[in-house]
Protein backbone atom coordinates (compact mmCIF):
# COMPACT_ATOMS: atom_id res chain seq x y z
CA UNK A 1 0.00 0.00 0.00
CA UNK A 2 1.22 3.36 -0.78
CA UNK A 3 2.28 5.50 1.75
CA UNK A 4 0.38 9.17 1.93
CA UNK A 5 1.88 12.43 1.36
CA UNK A 6 3.17 14.41 4.79
CA UNK A 7 2.46 17.94 3.91
CA UNK A 8 4.71 19.98 5.70
CA UNK A 9 5.12 23.39 6.32
CA UNK A 10 7.82 23.21 4.03
CA UNK A 11 5.49 21.51 1.25
CA UNK A 12 2.52 24.16 1.85
CA UNK A 13 5.19 26.94 1.45
CA UNK A 14 6.70 25.36 -2.14
CA UNK A 15 2.89 24.79 -3.50
CA UNK A 16 2.21 28.77 -2.75
CA UNK A 17 4.89 29.76 -4.99
CA UNK A 18 4.69 27.50 -7.64
CA UNK A 19 0.75 29.03 -7.58
CA UNK A 20 1.98 32.53 -7.56
CA UNK A 21 4.36 31.78 -10.69
CA UNK A 22 1.09 30.36 -12.43
CA UNK A 23 -0.41 33.51 -11.84
CA UNK A 24 2.29 35.79 -12.99
CA UNK A 25 2.54 33.59 -16.29
CA UNK A 26 -1.00 33.29 -17.13
CA UNK A 27 -1.89 37.23 -16.16
CA UNK A 28 0.14 37.93 -19.42
CA UNK A 29 -1.87 37.21 -22.03
CA UNK A 30 -5.42 38.81 -20.58
CA UNK A 31 -3.22 41.60 -19.91
CA UNK A 32 -1.86 42.06 -23.10
CA UNK A 33 -5.08 43.88 -24.95
CA UNK A 34 -5.35 46.92 -22.67
CA UNK A 35 -1.26 47.56 -23.22
CA UNK A 36 -2.05 47.33 -26.97
CA UNK A 37 -4.61 49.61 -26.53
CA UNK A 38 -3.30 51.81 -23.85
CA UNK A 39 -0.35 52.43 -25.71
CA UNK A 40 -0.83 51.94 -29.17
CA UNK A 41 1.40 49.13 -29.97
CA UNK A 42 1.60 46.84 -32.45
CA UNK A 43 1.13 42.76 -32.20
CA UNK A 44 4.50 42.80 -32.80
CA UNK A 45 5.25 44.42 -29.80
CA UNK A 46 2.59 43.80 -27.71
CA UNK A 47 3.62 39.64 -28.24
CA UNK A 48 7.33 40.61 -26.67
CA UNK A 49 5.63 41.11 -23.26
CA UNK A 50 5.55 36.78 -23.55
CA UNK A 51 8.26 36.73 -25.56
CA UNK A 52 10.25 38.33 -23.39
CA UNK A 53 8.99 36.42 -20.29
CA UNK A 54 9.67 32.95 -22.07
CA UNK A 55 13.30 34.28 -22.90
CA UNK A 56 13.65 34.67 -18.97
CA UNK A 57 12.67 30.97 -18.64
CA UNK A 58 15.32 29.47 -21.29
CA UNK A 59 17.78 31.78 -19.01
CA UNK A 60 17.07 30.37 -16.04
CA UNK A 61 16.89 26.68 -17.86
CA UNK A 62 20.94 26.79 -19.07
CA UNK A 63 22.54 28.47 -15.72
CA UNK A 64 19.85 28.64 -12.66
CA UNK A 65 21.36 25.52 -11.03
CA UNK A 66 24.73 27.68 -10.37
CA UNK A 67 22.51 30.48 -8.86
CA UNK A 68 20.77 27.45 -6.58
CA UNK A 69 24.10 25.83 -5.94
CA UNK A 70 25.44 29.34 -4.91
CA UNK A 71 23.03 30.83 -2.65
CA UNK A 72 21.22 28.04 -1.43
CA UNK A 73 17.62 26.92 -2.54
CA UNK A 74 15.57 29.25 -0.08
CA UNK A 75 17.15 32.25 -0.95
CA UNK A 76 16.77 31.01 -4.73
CA UNK A 77 12.94 31.22 -4.12
CA UNK A 78 13.59 34.25 -2.04
CA UNK A 79 14.89 36.25 -5.10
CA UNK A 80 12.28 34.44 -7.21
CA UNK A 81 9.40 35.55 -5.22
CA UNK A 82 11.02 39.42 -5.28
CA UNK A 83 11.78 38.83 -9.00
CA UNK A 84 8.07 38.29 -9.90
CA UNK A 85 6.91 41.38 -7.41
CA UNK A 86 9.42 43.84 -8.95
CA UNK A 87 8.66 42.73 -12.34
CA UNK A 88 5.37 42.82 -12.54
CA UNK A 89 5.70 46.47 -10.45
CA UNK A 90 7.76 47.60 -13.41
CA UNK A 91 5.42 46.49 -15.68
CA UNK A 92 2.29 48.37 -13.71
CA UNK A 93 4.34 51.12 -13.20
CA UNK A 94 5.96 51.40 -16.70
CA UNK A 95 4.77 53.91 -19.14
CA UNK A 96 6.75 52.66 -22.24
CA UNK A 97 6.85 49.21 -23.67
CA UNK A 98 10.45 49.47 -23.01
CA UNK A 99 10.09 49.55 -19.49
CA UNK A 100 6.77 46.64 -19.71
CA UNK A 101 8.88 44.53 -21.43
CA UNK A 102 11.90 44.53 -19.38
CA UNK A 103 9.62 44.39 -16.30
CA UNK A 104 8.23 40.78 -17.79
CA UNK A 105 11.83 39.42 -19.17
CA UNK A 106 12.74 40.42 -15.06
CA UNK A 107 9.85 38.58 -14.19
CA UNK A 108 11.02 35.52 -16.24
CA UNK A 109 14.30 35.97 -15.60
CA UNK A 110 14.34 36.22 -11.81
CA UNK A 111 10.66 34.79 -11.09
CA UNK A 112 11.71 31.11 -12.87
CA UNK A 113 14.34 30.47 -10.02
CA UNK A 114 10.80 28.96 -8.90
CA UNK A 115 10.24 26.40 -11.43
CA UNK A 116 13.62 25.39 -11.46
CA UNK A 117 13.80 25.26 -7.29
CA UNK A 118 10.12 24.10 -6.70
CA UNK A 119 10.24 20.10 -8.29
CA UNK A 120 13.71 19.80 -6.70
CA UNK A 121 12.38 20.64 -3.06
CA UNK A 122 9.33 18.21 -3.67
CA UNK A 123 11.73 15.77 -4.62
CA UNK A 124 14.16 15.78 -1.49
CA UNK A 125 11.39 15.86 0.83
CA UNK A 126 8.85 13.62 -0.08
CA UNK A 127 11.41 11.04 -2.27
CA UNK A 128 9.46 8.30 -4.07
CA UNK A 129 5.97 10.68 -3.49
CA UNK A 130 7.28 13.36 -5.50
CA UNK A 131 5.11 12.48 -8.16
CA UNK A 132 1.78 13.15 -5.59
CA UNK A 133 3.78 16.40 -4.27
CA UNK A 134 4.46 17.72 -7.66
CA UNK A 135 1.02 16.83 -8.81
CA UNK A 136 -0.73 18.57 -5.86
CA UNK A 137 1.28 21.52 -6.86
CA UNK A 138 0.53 22.02 -9.82
CA UNK A 139 -3.04 21.69 -9.02
CA UNK A 140 -2.84 24.96 -6.72
CA UNK A 141 -0.76 26.44 -9.41
CA UNK A 142 -4.01 25.61 -11.92
CA UNK A 143 -6.43 27.16 -9.68
CA UNK A 144 -4.20 30.14 -9.67
CA UNK A 145 -3.30 30.35 -13.49
CA UNK A 146 -7.61 30.01 -13.63
CA UNK A 147 -8.27 33.29 -11.40
CA UNK A 148 -5.64 35.91 -12.74
CA UNK A 149 -8.09 36.08 -16.16
CA UNK A 150 -11.27 35.88 -14.25
CA UNK A 151 -9.60 38.89 -11.77
CA UNK A 152 -8.07 40.99 -14.61
CA UNK A 153 -11.73 40.44 -16.36
CA UNK A 154 -13.82 41.64 -13.13
CA UNK A 155 -11.48 44.42 -12.45
CA UNK A 156 -11.25 46.14 -15.40
CA UNK A 157 -14.61 47.06 -15.64
CA UNK A 158 -14.27 48.87 -12.19
CA UNK A 159 -13.10 51.91 -11.74
CA UNK A 160 -10.19 50.75 -10.26
CA UNK A 161 -8.62 48.55 -13.29
CA UNK A 162 -7.08 45.67 -14.45
CA UNK A 163 -3.26 47.45 -12.43
CA UNK A 164 -5.00 45.98 -9.42
CA UNK A 165 -4.68 42.50 -10.10
CA UNK A 166 -1.17 42.78 -11.01
CA UNK A 167 -0.75 45.00 -7.39
CA UNK A 168 -2.07 42.95 -4.86
CA UNK A 169 0.12 39.82 -6.15
CA UNK A 170 3.14 42.09 -6.45
CA UNK A 171 2.97 43.11 -2.95
CA UNK A 172 2.21 39.81 -1.65
CA UNK A 173 5.18 38.21 -3.91
CA UNK A 174 7.02 41.00 -2.47
CA UNK A 175 6.41 40.73 1.30
CA UNK A 176 6.91 36.15 0.92
CA UNK A 177 10.12 37.09 -0.24
CA UNK A 178 11.12 38.99 2.73
CA UNK A 179 9.62 36.79 4.69
CA UNK A 180 12.17 34.01 3.28
CA UNK A 181 14.96 36.17 4.16
CA UNK A 182 14.28 36.32 7.76
CA UNK A 183 16.74 34.49 9.91
CA UNK A 184 16.39 30.39 10.26
CA UNK A 185 14.58 29.91 6.89
CA UNK A 186 17.64 30.77 4.33
CA UNK A 187 20.71 28.24 4.18
CA UNK A 188 23.39 29.30 2.94
CA UNK A 189 24.35 27.52 -0.16
CA UNK A 190 23.91 24.09 -1.26
CA UNK A 191 26.46 21.25 -0.34
CA UNK A 192 24.98 18.25 -1.65
CA UNK A 193 23.88 20.24 -5.25
CA UNK A 194 27.53 21.62 -5.06
CA UNK A 195 29.20 17.63 -4.77
CA UNK A 196 26.91 16.68 -7.51
CA UNK A 197 29.23 17.65 -10.56
CA UNK A 198 28.39 14.54 -13.35
CA UNK A 199 26.55 14.92 -16.32
CA UNK A 200 23.28 14.70 -15.92
CA UNK A 201 22.23 10.69 -16.99
CA UNK A 202 20.97 9.74 -20.73
CA UNK A 203 17.37 8.56 -19.50
CA UNK A 204 16.99 11.98 -17.65
CA UNK A 205 17.25 13.87 -21.25
CA UNK A 206 14.78 11.08 -22.62
CA UNK A 207 12.21 12.22 -19.96
CA UNK A 208 13.48 16.28 -20.58
CA UNK A 209 12.42 15.43 -24.66
CA UNK A 210 9.35 13.91 -23.64
CA UNK A 211 8.64 16.99 -21.19
CA UNK A 212 8.93 19.59 -23.92
CA UNK A 213 6.45 18.10 -25.97
CA UNK A 214 3.67 17.89 -22.90
CA UNK A 215 4.59 21.60 -22.54
CA UNK A 216 4.22 22.24 -26.68
CA UNK A 217 0.93 20.43 -26.50
CA UNK A 218 -0.37 22.43 -23.60
CA UNK A 219 0.53 25.65 -24.88
CA UNK A 220 -0.48 25.43 -28.22
CA UNK A 221 -3.86 24.47 -27.03
CA UNK A 222 -4.06 27.58 -24.69
CA UNK A 223 -2.61 30.35 -27.23
CA UNK A 224 -5.20 28.75 -30.26
CA UNK A 225 -8.10 26.69 -29.07
CA UNK A 226 -10.23 30.15 -28.58
CA UNK A 227 -9.00 31.03 -32.40
CA UNK A 228 -9.87 27.41 -33.63
CA UNK A 229 -13.57 27.79 -32.27
CA UNK A 230 -13.77 31.50 -33.93
CA UNK A 231 -12.69 30.70 -37.14
CA UNK A 232 -13.10 27.05 -37.53
CA UNK A 233 -16.65 26.20 -35.43
CA UNK A 234 -18.04 29.59 -35.77
CA UNK A 235 -18.26 30.46 -32.45
CA UNK A 236 -18.50 34.53 -31.38
CA UNK A 237 -15.22 35.53 -30.25
CA UNK A 238 -16.15 36.55 -27.05
CA UNK A 239 -17.58 32.97 -26.60
CA UNK A 240 -14.72 31.36 -27.98
CA UNK A 241 -12.75 33.50 -25.44
CA UNK A 242 -14.49 32.26 -22.51
CA UNK A 243 -14.39 28.47 -23.50
CA UNK A 244 -10.79 28.51 -22.99
CA UNK A 245 -12.18 28.04 -19.24
CA UNK A 246 -13.04 24.54 -20.45
CA UNK A 247 -9.54 23.83 -21.19
CA UNK A 248 -8.60 25.09 -18.07
CA UNK A 249 -10.88 23.96 -15.66
CA UNK A 250 -10.46 20.02 -17.33
CA UNK A 251 -6.70 20.60 -16.55
CA UNK A 252 -7.28 21.37 -12.96
CA UNK A 253 -10.20 18.94 -12.49
CA UNK A 254 -7.37 16.08 -14.44
CA UNK A 255 -4.57 16.83 -11.96
CA UNK A 256 -6.34 17.20 -8.85
CA UNK A 257 -7.70 13.71 -10.35
CA UNK A 258 -4.47 12.39 -11.21
CA UNK A 259 -2.75 13.39 -7.66
CA UNK A 260 -5.20 10.81 -6.06
CA UNK A 261 -4.98 7.67 -8.79
CA UNK A 262 -1.47 7.76 -8.16
CA UNK A 263 -1.58 5.92 -4.66
CA UNK A 264 -3.16 3.22 -6.80
CA UNK A 265 -1.06 3.12 -10.26
CA UNK A 266 2.25 4.41 -10.85
CA UNK A 267 3.45 7.44 -12.57
CA UNK A 268 4.30 5.59 -15.89
CA UNK A 269 0.86 3.96 -16.22
CA UNK A 270 -1.13 7.53 -15.34
CA UNK A 271 1.19 8.96 -17.99
CA UNK A 272 -0.12 6.42 -20.28
CA UNK A 273 -3.46 7.00 -19.68
CA UNK A 274 -3.38 10.99 -19.85
CA UNK A 275 -2.03 10.73 -22.74
CA UNK A 276 -4.55 8.19 -24.70
CA UNK A 277 -7.08 10.60 -22.96
CA UNK A 278 -5.56 13.82 -24.69
CA UNK A 279 -5.40 11.50 -27.93
CA UNK A 280 -8.83 10.75 -28.05
CA UNK A 281 -10.17 14.48 -26.44
CA UNK A 282 -7.73 16.23 -29.00
CA UNK A 283 -9.07 14.11 -32.08
CA UNK A 284 -12.87 14.99 -31.04
CA UNK A 285 -12.09 18.73 -30.99
CA UNK A 286 -9.71 19.13 -33.94
CA UNK A 287 -12.46 17.12 -36.63
CA UNK A 288 -16.01 18.59 -35.09
CA UNK A 289 -17.98 20.38 -37.20
CA UNK A 290 -20.70 21.51 -34.56
CA UNK A 291 -19.76 24.21 -31.93
CA UNK A 292 -20.92 21.34 -29.12
CA UNK A 293 -18.52 18.45 -29.72
CA UNK A 294 -15.22 20.84 -30.29
CA UNK A 295 -16.16 22.11 -26.45
CA UNK A 296 -16.71 18.44 -25.38
CA UNK A 297 -13.19 17.49 -27.25
CA UNK A 298 -11.86 20.68 -25.52
CA UNK A 299 -12.78 19.49 -22.13
CA UNK A 300 -11.72 15.98 -22.46
CA UNK A 301 -8.35 17.23 -24.00
CA UNK A 302 -7.67 19.04 -20.60
CA UNK A 303 -8.02 16.26 -18.69
CA UNK A 304 -5.86 14.45 -20.66
CA UNK A 305 -2.97 16.99 -20.58
CA UNK A 306 -3.52 17.64 -17.09
CA UNK A 307 -1.35 15.29 -15.91
CA UNK A 308 1.03 15.10 -18.40
CA UNK A 309 3.77 17.92 -17.21
CA UNK A 310 3.79 17.08 -13.85
CA UNK A 311 4.36 13.22 -13.76
CA UNK A 312 6.84 13.73 -16.35
CA UNK A 313 8.37 16.18 -14.72
CA UNK A 314 8.56 14.30 -11.25
CA UNK A 315 9.64 10.81 -13.72
CA UNK A 316 12.74 13.26 -14.80
CA UNK A 317 13.60 14.97 -11.64
CA UNK A 318 13.58 11.45 -10.03
CA UNK A 319 15.89 9.93 -13.16
CA UNK A 320 18.46 12.39 -12.30
CA UNK A 321 19.35 11.21 -8.76
CA UNK A 322 21.33 13.44 -6.67
CA UNK A 323 21.95 16.17 -9.21
CA UNK A 324 18.25 17.37 -8.75
CA UNK A 325 19.12 21.59 -8.74
CA UNK A 326 20.80 20.74 -12.01
CA UNK A 327 17.85 18.68 -13.45
CA UNK A 328 14.93 21.19 -12.04
CA UNK A 329 16.82 23.83 -13.57
CA UNK A 330 16.78 22.23 -17.10
CA UNK A 331 13.25 21.06 -17.18
CA UNK A 332 12.49 24.82 -16.82
CA UNK A 333 14.85 24.75 -20.10
CA UNK A 334 12.37 22.23 -21.50
CA UNK A 335 9.68 24.64 -20.27
CA UNK A 336 11.08 27.46 -21.95
CA UNK A 337 12.15 25.89 -25.09
CA UNK A 338 8.36 24.53 -25.36
CA UNK A 339 6.67 27.81 -24.52
CA UNK A 340 8.87 30.22 -26.93
CA UNK A 341 9.06 28.17 -30.12
CA UNK A 342 5.96 25.69 -30.80
CA UNK A 343 3.09 27.82 -30.59
CA UNK A 344 5.09 30.37 -32.82
CA UNK A 345 5.65 26.96 -35.46
CA UNK A 346 1.62 26.15 -35.37
CA UNK A 347 0.89 29.57 -35.85
CA UNK A 348 3.27 30.22 -38.84
CA UNK A 349 1.59 26.86 -40.34
CA UNK A 350 -1.64 28.74 -39.75
CA UNK A 351 -0.48 31.26 -42.01
CA UNK A 352 0.25 29.12 -44.54
CA UNK A 353 -1.93 26.30 -44.46
CA UNK A 354 -5.56 27.40 -42.42
CA UNK A 355 -5.84 27.07 -38.69
CA UNK A 356 -7.76 23.42 -38.86
CA UNK A 357 -4.86 21.66 -40.91
CA UNK A 358 -2.07 23.73 -38.36
CA UNK A 359 -3.73 21.86 -35.18
CA UNK A 360 -2.17 18.84 -37.04
CA UNK A 361 1.38 19.72 -35.03
CA UNK A 362 -0.75 19.20 -31.73
CA UNK A 363 -1.99 15.55 -33.10
CA UNK A 364 2.14 14.89 -33.98
CA UNK A 365 3.29 15.51 -30.91
CA UNK A 366 0.81 13.53 -28.58
CA UNK A 367 1.26 10.53 -31.07
CA UNK A 368 5.23 11.33 -30.04
CA UNK A 369 4.80 11.52 -26.86
CA UNK A 370 2.69 8.38 -26.64
CA UNK A 371 5.33 6.51 -28.68
CA UNK A 372 8.12 7.79 -26.20
CA UNK A 373 6.11 6.78 -23.16
CA UNK A 374 5.80 3.46 -24.05
CA UNK A 375 9.55 3.28 -25.15
CA UNK A 376 10.13 4.30 -21.20
CA UNK A 377 9.25 0.61 -20.46
CA UNK A 378 12.72 -0.13 -20.86
CA UNK A 379 14.29 2.54 -18.42
CA UNK A 380 10.52 1.69 -15.90
CA UNK A 381 12.49 -2.27 -15.88
CA UNK A 382 15.35 -1.28 -15.03
CA UNK A 383 13.94 1.09 -12.11
CA UNK A 384 15.27 3.81 -13.22
CA UNK A 385 12.69 6.23 -14.33
CA UNK A 386 10.94 7.16 -11.32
Amino acid sequence: MTPSLKRTRTTWLTYGLLALYGYFLNILGPITPYLHDEFQLSYTVSSLHFSAFAVGILLVGLGGHLVIHRIGRWLSLAVGAMGLGAGALLLVLGRHPVLTVGGTFLMGCVGSLILAVVPAALSEEHGELRAVAISEANVLASLASATAPLLVGWLAGLVIGWRLALILAAAFALLLGFLLLQPGRVERGDPSARQASHRLPLRFWFHWFTLVLAVAVEFCMVFWCADFLETELHLPRAGAAQAVSLFLAGMIVGRLAGSRVLHALPPRRVILLSNLLAIGGFLLFWTAQRPAAGLIGLTLTGLGVASLYPMILATAIGAARVDESRAGARTTLASGTAILLLPLVLGRFADTAGLRAAYGVVAALLLLLLGLVLLSGRFSKTGTSS
